[in-house]
């Protein structure tokens, strides 16, 4: 049992104190958290302007004419819109962040830039569908009420539709930032520094897999654990705010 516990003890000093390896896990998580921080932030932007073309054009040119130039305008954004959700839904986000790293940014090779780009676009098609389902569920009647108050088509969606669609649409984004840190796990494959990389790093080094695996998903866990945390508190918040 003795020899047990001290080959344990020998695998812990060789993953995270020998060569200060526990300062590589501690950089990685920082790559991790960046680049999930500012692709969510592209996300949330790059999903809420797309759910408000399509939504627009869903509630106001579906089954009609277009009869203004604004009107071809909005059908031609909705398009591109569509091709936009479609291509980067149907093609796997490892496949995204390697055109990105090695096509598009392949004269600077600038990782960090690419992954966030990557990741920020493959979101934004997700949340872009998520708010669009949200803004489509409140009755149209809210839509006709706030006209009539002399509200106009933006003023109405910004201070009328947004707030309600948000509170509705909350779990499925909170669900969508969650799969987001998950997927930066692939960003190694640009040869970026991140978690995961760190940890297969050391796991081929030491020629220890528990200590350097396990670790990995359990900072992973924690995290999701805490932006669990913070999404229930968000949500308990705007339901009360509701009575």
């Amino acid at each position: 049992m003795d020899k047990f516990f001290q080959e344990i003890a020998a695998s812990f000093q060789r993953t995270f104190i020998n060569d200060d390896r526990w300062m590589q896990f501690l950089r990685g998580l920082g790559v991790t958290i960046e680049i999930t921080v500012v692709a969510a932030v592209i996300g949330i932007i790059l999903g809420f302007l797309i759910a408000m073309v399509r939504s627009t054009y869903d509630k106001n040119l579906v089954g009609k004419k277009c009869r203004k130039p604004s009107d071809y305008l909005l059908k031609f954004l909705n398009v591109l819109c569509n091709i936009y959700i479609t291509v980067i839904r149907g093609t796997p986000v490892v496949i995204q962040l390697m055109i990105m790293y090695y096509i598009i940014f392949s004269s600077s090779r600038n990782g960090i830039i690419a992954a966030v780009l990557a990741f920020g676009i493959n979101s934004g098609a997700y949340v872009a569908e998520i708010v669009r389902s949200g803004i489509m569920s409140i009755d149209k009647g809210q839509f006709e009420a706030s006209r009539s108050l002399g509200f106009n088509y933006s003023s109405t969606m910004l201070h009328v539709i947004l707030p309600q669609a948000f509170k509705n649409v909350l779990p499925a984004l909170g669900n969508e930032f969650i799969v987001l840190v998950k997927e930066t796990s692939v960003a190694g494959y640009v040869a970026l520094q991140d978690l995961t990389y760190v940890g297969n790093l050391i796991r081929s080094r030491t020629y220890e897999a528990f200590f350097p695996l396990i670790s990995v998903a359990a900072i992973y866990l924690v995290i999701v654990l805490i932006l669990t945390y913070f999404l229930k508190k968000l949500e308990r918040r705007l339901r009360s705010s509701d009575h």
